[in-house]
């Protein structure tokens, strides 16, 4: 072996040696990060799943509303179905549920209206982050579903 070769290897053990347990200490840093991030994902998803349990509810409410026939009967219905969706979805929330049936009364048979519920729901982050996490996240809806034109109202 030449002496250029020899030197050339000893300079890449010396190199080895000085960066030993470098490697140890980046993951030290580098995972909390992504500890981190990773549970920023699953909180993201996990809202935008319960987003869209709200949506369901709120779609089902007005559904169900615009097939009732008087105000009162809508009323009941819009809750009852929303309530349902919520619980269907396992989304622990006492939703606040309002449904406008005012074109039940202003509008004339013939001419188009329609029913709108608005869900509101105050879901935990605790159920959606992370175990333990205080405060809510506010999450609400609107859908508005037509009535028949042609029907008695």
């Amino acid at each position: 072996m030449t002496k250029p070769a020899r030197h050339a290897r000893a300079g890449r053990t010396r190199a080895n040696r000085a960066d030993s347990g470098n490697a140890a200490l980046e993951l030290v840093i580098v995972a909390p990060i992504l500890l981190a991030l990773l549970s920023l994902v699953i909180a993201a998803g996990r809202t935008t799943v319960a987003q869209g349990s709200v949506d369901a509810a709120a779609r089902d409410a007005a559904r169900q509303a615009s097939i009732a026939l008087t105000p009162a009967a809508a009323q009941t219905a819009g809750l009852v179905s929303a309530r349902a969706a919520l619980l269907q979805d396992g989304l622990d929330c006492s939703p606040a549920v309002v449904i406008d049936t005012s074109q039940f009364t202003s509008v004339p048979v013939g001419r188009p209206a329609a029913v709108t519920a608005v869900v509101i729901c105050a879901v935990p982050l605790a159920n959606l982050a992370l175990p333990g996490l205080p405060g809510t996240a506010s999450l609400s809806a609107r859908f508005t579903s037509p009535l028949d034109t042609y029907r008695s109202r």
